[in-house]
């Protein structure tokens, strides 16, 4: 080989490294802080960057993207002296590279620590239910404190979101055992609530319905009052107007006596004081039918029948009179009538009695039909 071209090759290749050494390129979301002879000199830009070779030297490349860190769960004592195992989540994003890298010597170990010390200040603060319940207050107060931290590092914190909340074992148990107790207290609140409203609305329809029931008959009961008093108007008015006398009113009054023991109900009767009235009454009709029925014997023969009874000494039986005629047919319907009445009465009885106590035939003995 030519002793001149092997100077040529060494040249290039040392063209080449400076070449190479000079040209950089950085990715996008990426930050290169450079160091010249140890000392910080510039952060090179996402794109292509010239840098000296051997002079300059790429320290640190960090990524400005938002990133996530999730801690691991840190024992925190609570105000009422329970420990609770608290996991968080942290999302942050670098916005000086150059202090990110200067500033703190490794911001993920600084940015926990202060995460665990923040969160013992703020949970010491609250007892076990606040801390369940207060989630979003300790995030707040969290990114507060770390966001102010944080600044001169370089880093801004987005948010803080606690992951877990662990509390002991026992505890959970027993807010289980309380959990299950307000459910079934809840529940048992629901069912009786229910119940009573079911009654109320049982006891409206019951209301309701007796109500309407009650109009019901009301109208039914004024309706048929009102019938029947404009049924016994017109009778009135056509008695009134037809001029009827006592004799056809006290008979129709004794037809109407069988009628008072014909309900199935009827246990005893009572016949009204105003019978003997209503037969006298009817009793007097007949009798003055009987008397316009006789005929009067004429005045001649009134003094030969007396001469002849006087010839004969007496010994003539005498001609039953007028008067003593009217009393025996009079005294006749008065005993007919009685009989008809007592023999309605007796067989309404007799309806009434069998009705209520239906008589059963022995074995071996005919009916009574």
């Amino acid at each position: 080989m030519d002793p001149v071209v092997i100077p040529i090759l060494v040249a290039a290749i040392v063209v080449v490294f400076l070449v190479a050494s000079t040209v950089r390129v950085v990715p996008q979301a990426r930050r290169y802080n450079i160091e010249r002879f140890g000392r910080y000199r510039r952060t090179l830009q996402p794109g292509l960057n010239f840098v000296l070779p051997v002079a300059d030297r790429v320290n640190t490349k960090l990524d400005v993207r938002e990133q996530v860190y999730s801690s691991d769960p840190k024992p925190v004592i609570t105000e009422d002296n329970l420990v609770v195992n608290i996991d968080t989540v942290l999302y942050y994003h670098i916005t000086d590279p150059r202090a990110a890298a200067y500033e703190v010597a490794d911001y993920l170990q600084a940015i926990d620590q202060l995460t665990v010390t923040t969160l013992r200040n703020v949970i010491g603060s609250m007892d076990l239910e606040g801390t369940l319940t207060s989630r979003e207050e300790i995030n707040t107060r969290l990114r507060t404190v770390l966001d102010d931290a944080t600044g001169k590092w370089g880093i801004r914190v987005n948010r803080v979101e606690i992951k877990a909340i662990d509390p002991p074992n026992t505890i959970k148990e027993a807010m289980e055992k309380q959990m299950r107790a307000e459910r079934d207290k809840r529940a048992a609140i629901l069912h009786a609530e229910g119940e009573r409203q079911a009654k109320i609305l049982t006891a409206e329809g019951t209301k309701q319905k007796d109500i309407l029931e009650a109009q019901g008959t009301q109208q039914a009961m004024i309706l048929r009052a009102d019938g029947e008093a404009k049924a016994v108007e017109r009778v009135f008015q056509a008695v009134h107007r037809n001029n009827a006398d006592p004799k056809v009113l006290a008979y129709k009054y004794l037809e109407t006596l069988p009628h008072l023991a014909q309900s199935d109900n009827n246990t005893f009767w009572v016949i009204p004081g105003e019978l003997t009235e209503a037969v006298r009454t009817v009793s007097g009709a007949f009798s003055d039918r009987s008397a316009m029925g006789l005929r009067t014997p004429p005045p001649s023969e009134e003094p030969t029948v007396a001469g002849s009874d006087r010839a004969s000494g007496g010994s003539g039986s005498p001609e039953p009179k007028a008067e003593s005629t009217l009393s025996l047919d009079a005294a006749a319907a008065i005993d007919e009538a009685a009989k008809q009445a007592a023999a309605a009465v007796n067989d309404a009885k007799a309806e009434a009695e069998a009705a209520r106590t239906p008589t059963v035939p022995s074995r071996g003995q005919p009916s009574g039909d």
